[in-house]
């Protein structure tokens, strides 16, 4: 395990993207908590979210997929 998976900022706020959302590559998406560092991962292309792929508070590792998206 890496480490996990957020899709907001604290518990009470909306999540950073959802289905719909449009991102470009750096729009932030989600935060991955690492060793107590949490890290802020941004779109890697410009279009619009289909799915998430993971949800939140999950545990993820390098590479996994954790958004669909719709390049255009």
């Amino acid at each position: 395990m890496v480490g996990t998976f957020y899709r907001s900022p604290s518990p009470d706020s909306k999540p950073f993207a959802d289905v719909g959302a449009k991102v470009s590559e750096n729009s932030v998406v989600c935060i991955v908590e690492a060793m107590k560092i949490m890290n802020e991962i941004q779109a890697e292309a410009k279009g619009t979210i289909t799915e998430v792929l993971v949800e939140d508070g999950d545990p993820v590792e390098y590479g996994q997929k954790l958004f669909k998206i719709k390049i255009g």
